[in-house]
Parts: C-alpha cells; structure tokens; sequence
C-alpha cells in the first residue's frame, strides 16, 4: 500500500476536501487557502513518488481530473458565499475553469498521439537502425512526462489569484492569475503541436520492418534466445545473457514485450523486442537454425510454427519443482537439462518427453561459482542463510522463514566455536505473506543486534585502516560506474533508445571489470567475523555464496546452484515430511543435512564446515553434483556451443532434404505436363 510517507499523504489529500467544502460553507478564505495548499501539496508527492495509491484512487472516482474539478468547484461555492455571485470574478472563475477543462482535450489527444506514433514497431538494442530509417528526437521529457498533472496544475495560478481576489476584494489579482492559467495552458498545447508532424514522428511500421529485415539479413543471426513474460520474469531472460555473449554462433534476442526490454540488463547481443504477432511471423529468420526458450508461455507459438529452425527448451533454472517437467515441453526439437537429473526427472514424470530429444549440457550461469578449498586459516566459517520466498499457494514447505528461521539464525549466533551469518532473503520475501514479511523484520533485528554485540567482543578485531581504504575504493568504483552508466539525466522515448541503443563494447567491459573490483571491495570493507543482513541487486548470490563456507536454504534452484561449489549445505524440511520422504521427493537434498523447524541438527552442518576430512556427506556431494550439473569437463559453455552446434546440423540437413524433395517434385511435375 505503498510507505508511511504515502499513506500519510494520501490521508492529508482525501481529509483536505472535507475541510474545503467547511470553509468554503463557513466561508473562510484562509481556511480554504491552507486546505488547498494541503490537497495541492499532497497531489504533487504522490505523483512524483508515482505512488500506488494514486492508482487506487483513480479505481474509486477519485481520479486526478475529478479532484482538480472538485476543487475548483468549491472555489466557485466559496466565492457564491462571500456574496461574490454577481461579481465579476465570479463569472471571470467560472469562465477560466470551464475554457481550461476546453485545454485539456486537445492536450490529451496531443499527447496520446506522440505517444502512439513514436512507439516503434519493433524495439531494438544494439541493431543499427539510424543508417536505414531516419529517427528523429524525442519531445523534452518535461512536456510528456506526468503531463496530465503538470497540466492540472496550471490551474493553480487562477486558484490563488482568486483566493487572493476573495481576501482583499480587489478583482485584479483574480484576472492576473486567469490570464497565467488560460495563458500558460494555451502554450503547453501548442508546444505539443510540433511533435505530430513529420519530421518529428518516426518512420510508419512497414518502413521500420522492412529496416529490420535489413539489418538481418546482413546480421544473418544463427541462434535466437526467445523470450516472452511480465517484467517481473525480466530475471529469466537476463540469466542468460552472459551464455549468449559467448555462443560460437551468431546471437541474436527476441521479446516479445516492451516490459521486460526495459527490464533487460545490459548486453553486446542485438536484441530485438516485437511485440506483435503478425510482426514476427513476417520478420525474415531464414538464417537462423536453433532457437532457445527460457519460458513456457503461450506467445512461443508465434516462433515454434517456423519449420527451418530447430526449438530447444532451456529453462530458467533447475529443481524439482513441477515447472521442470511441464507437459508443455514435447512440443520442442529438444530439451537441455544440466545434467542426468532433468533427464530423469522426465523419465519419472512421463509427460511425452522423449529420453532421445533431452541433452545434457551443464548450466553455463554457474561459471563464476567457486569450488570449496576449507575455511581459510585465521578466519572463521562464514554461513549463509539465503531462504526462498513463501510463493504463491500459502505451502509451509515453500520456506523456512516463517516456522525455522528465528531457529537458525539463533542457532548460529551462538554457535561456539562461532560462526559468521550472512543473511540474504529472497527479493519477493513478503510480498504475499505477513507472516513471512514479519518472521523478515525479526530475522534482520537478530541478526544486526548479534553484529552490534560482536563489535563490542574483544575477541573479534579487524584492520580498520583496510576497511578504511575498501569503503574509499568502493566510493570510488561507485562513482566510476555511475559516470559510465550516465548520470540519471533525461531518457528518450522507446524510438530514440532504439535509435541510440548501441552498446559501447568497451563501457560495457569496462563496468564488467569495475562490477568484480567492487564485490571484491565490499568484502574487504567489513570484518571477517561481522554479521551481515544482504538485500538489493549487489553483491549477488553467487558472490555470497563464494564467500560463504556452507550454507542453509530451502528448495529451490538456489540449492541446486550452490552444489555447485561442493560445499555442505542444509535444507529445511519446514513441511515435515520427514528426512526419507524429504529426499525422495527432492534430489537436491540427497547430500545435505536435513534440518527440522527446531533446526535441532544444525550441528551436523557446522561439524562438517570445521572438520572437512570427518564430513560424512562430502562424497555424496561430490556424486549429487555431476548427477544435477553434469561433468566438469569440457566445460558447461563448451557443452552449450557443442549442442548449439549439433542441432544447427540437424536443421541444416533438414532444410536440405526439403528442398531436394521440392525440387524432384517440381521435375517430376515439369517431366509430367
């Protein structure tokens, strides 16, 4: 429902009409001039925090028009009842409002058609459209952006003008503030006038299309990463960017949404977002021989009806959730799975998926996962508690927050010998339980109450010079990066960013390079020993997990990633199935230690973590992870480009085949006539 900040300006907005209406009844003027104040005041913050609540409002009747009108109309009662009815600024009042209500609609048509002539056919990021079609600027961000608001506010001038009229009963600030609001709305329509002819509007759609089909066949992509989602799924998509940065073949990126574009994180593949469907089954893909799907969606259809291309089913991750074996899945050439796992897993389900069409190739994204070597010497083990969120369905098996992990984090305080915590929830935590949200807010107090008790223990010293000098070097990376990021500024539309969406290969290495040196300063830029409560985009999971000597999580793909690094690992059975039906139902947990809600066997993980060589479970990691993730070598990229490779083949023979059937069939039609 948005912060305490929002909630309590929209409170102050919808309690200020009220008081409006008494004052204008009572009449007061500066009464009604402060309550206006409040209502204007409180409009503004919520627009300009873009707050949910504006929504909301706008679902009850109570949408930004409405208001503004039903503050105008008090006005005109607050001057009926100062006996102003016969005046001329009353008829003046009443005259403005009415011809700036006239403003508006030509206001709104102006701006709905720059918008809808500047939104672009097809999207683009790093294709080369501006040497085929010309792309003209986009308007200044501050004519379209909230323009609705910045509109209804023009109106504020007349409102103080005629407040002002009403206090001091002198007509010349009334028309003083008139002639501003007329005025004022009058240039910001004519502003707008300009950018619907044109040569301020991109070029029409067939123009656009046939640019890009310019651009492919001279690009003449050969493996095509298809996507289609919500902009929450945007992570799905970006998890595969670095794999297809590195493919042998030429990439390409298709979209099917402009959300999840404007959700995609940074990339040197082309990309190309089409939303419409009939858009891309003209675009020319004659070139390309394999394409890759993250996604079961519906949209697929639009790509899996083109014959000359094989469809390989990649997911967005590997676990023994049902989404793994979807029935769905049949309807591609192939499914790659990362190791003998997946494989099984559709053996077991029996969902139509042939053992002949699954290919193992390893995951790709785990490459930054470092192997376990033990606790560094002079150190002491770093644990991470990185449970998953509580989904959608309301099961006690989704997560261990809610009934554990008050339980763990305890336990792990008071480990002795002790033991570092990091704490990293998963983004979405709470967002549909309270209870998850709450168990959340008492977790992260334990865990920097313990931090600030360590700080304290003599026991626990750091280099405060060191972390002096990581926390400067941080500053500095930061600012770096925000320099080559750009500085926030004003953004073009949809049509200028595919225009300029080139990517500057070196930035883009350059940031890379700055993102490690700065994970690599973070860690330095605190204690070894200090208690850490981890949330946002930086450092990411798999850099907690690099720093950590074992780990506590949930099922989910996070487990199957993090057996990666052959380090132990626990799993809460929060469901209580019991250890045995516990690991029947999920492979993941095969090699790990089983903790109950009570997190009673926490001991066996911290056992393992202090003495490697007497850990009972570390040659079933060992098996568990060629069973999920597959062979170490050759590695999961070599494997990915291996299999790209292979069924580029298969589609190349295919397509041969069918052309030496058209062409004996057209012979022997032309021997027949």
């Amino acid at each position: 429902m948005g912060s305490a900040a929002e909630l309590a300006a929209a409170a102050l907005m919808i309690l200020g009409f009220p008081v409006l209406m008494l004052a204008a009844l009572v009449p007061s003027v500066p009464a009604f001039a402060a309550a206006a104040a409040v209502t204007y005041l409180a409009d503004h913050y919520l627009h300009r925090k873009s707050s949910y609540l504006i929504n909301r409002l706008s679902k009850v009747r109570a949408g930004l028009s409405i208001r503004f009108l039903i503050r105008q109309l008090l006005l005109i009662l607050l001057l009926a009842r100062l006996d102003l009815a016969d005046g001329i600024v009353f008829y003046g009042a009443v005259a403005c409002f009415i011809a700036f209500y006239g403003l508006q609609a030509p206001h709104g048509a102006l701006v709905t058609l720059i918008r809808n002539r500047r939104r672009m056919p097809v999207a683009t990021r790093n294709v080369d459209l501006a040497a085929r079609i010309r792309i003209p600027d986009a308007p200044p961000r501050r004519l379209l952006n909230r323009s609705a608001e910045k509109m209804l506010h023009l109106d504020l001038f007349a409102v103080v003008g005629v407040l002002v009229s009403g206090f001091m009963d002198d007509s010349l600030a009334a028309f003083i503030g008139i002639g501003a609001t007329i005025g004022l709305g009058t240039l910001y329509v004519l502003a707008l006038m300009p950018y619907v002819r044109g040569s301020k509007i991109p070029p029409n759609a067939e123009k656009v299309l046939a640019a890009v089909d310019d651009w492919l066949a001279g690009y003449r992509p050969e493996t095509v990463l298809y996507f289609s989602g919500s902009k929450d799924s945007a992570y799905q998509v970006n998890m595969w960017l670095e794999t297809m940065e590195q493919l042998d073949s030429k990439p390409l990126i298709i979209l099917r949404e402009r959300a999840i574009l404007n959700n995609l994180a940074p990339t040197t593949v082309p990309v190309i977002c089409v939303p419409g469907g009939v858009h891309l089954m003209n675009m020319d893909l004659s070139t390309v021989r394999v394409a890759l799907y993250a996604a079961n969606v519906g949209k697929n259809i639009h790509l899996l009806r083109v014959p000359t291309m094989k469809h390989v089913f990649i997911g967005h991750g590997d676990s023994d959730k049902l989404a793994s074996v979807n029935p769905f899945s049949k309807v591609y050439d192939e499914v790659w799975t990362a190791g003998r796992a997946g494989r099984d897993r559709y053996a077991i389900a029996d969902v139509g998926v042939r053992d002949d069409d699954i290919v193992e190739v390893g995951r790709p994204q785990l490459a930054p996962i470092q192997t376990w070597q033990g606790v560094p010497d002079g150190r002491i083990p770093t644990v991470l508690y990185a449970p998953t969120w509580e989904g959608w369905d309301g099961n006690p098996g989704n997560t261990s927050l809610v009934l554990a992990g008050e339980n763990i984090v305890k336990k792990l305080i008071k480990a002795d010998p002790p033991v570092r915590i990091l704490y990293k929830p998963h983004p979405f935590t709470g967002t549909v339980s309270k209870e998850a949200g709450a168990a959340h807010a008492r977790i992260t107090a334990l865990v920097e109450k313990a931090a600030a008790e360590r700080a304290t223990d003599p026991r626990f010293t750091a280099d405060a010079t060191a972390q002096a000098q990581a926390k400067a070097e941080l500053t500095r990376i930061e600012a770096r990066i925000a320099q080559l990021a750009g500085n926030g500024g004003e953004k073009g539309d949809e049509a200028e960013a595919t225009r300029d969406g080139l990517v500057d290969v070196a930035k883009h290495e350059e940031i890379a390079r700055l993102r490690a040196e700065w994970n690599a300063a973070y860690w330095r830029s605190f204690g070894t020993h200090e208690h850490r409560v981890i949330t946002g985009a930086e450092p990411r999971l798999y850099d907690c997990f690099n720093v950590s000597d074992a780990m506590v999580s949930d099922i989910s793909s996070v487990v199957s990633d993090f057996i990666a690094s052959g380090k132990p690992y626990a799993v809460t059975d929060s469901a209580e199935l019991g250890v045995e039906e516990f690991k029947r139902q999920n492979t993941a947990v095969r090699a790990a230690t089983i903790l109950s809600n009570s997190a009673a066997e926490l001991g066996e993980l911290l056992s393992a973590v202090r003495d490697p060589a007497g850990d009972p479970l570390a040659e079933d990691r060992k098996e568990l992870k060629q069973y999920l993730l597959g062979p170490d070598e050759p590695t999961s990229i070599e494997q990915f480009n291996t299999a790209v490779a292979d069924l580029a083949r298969k589609a190349d023979t295919r397509n041969v085949g069918q052309e030496s059937r058209a062409a004996a069939s057209a012979a022997e039609a032309a021997t027949t006539a």
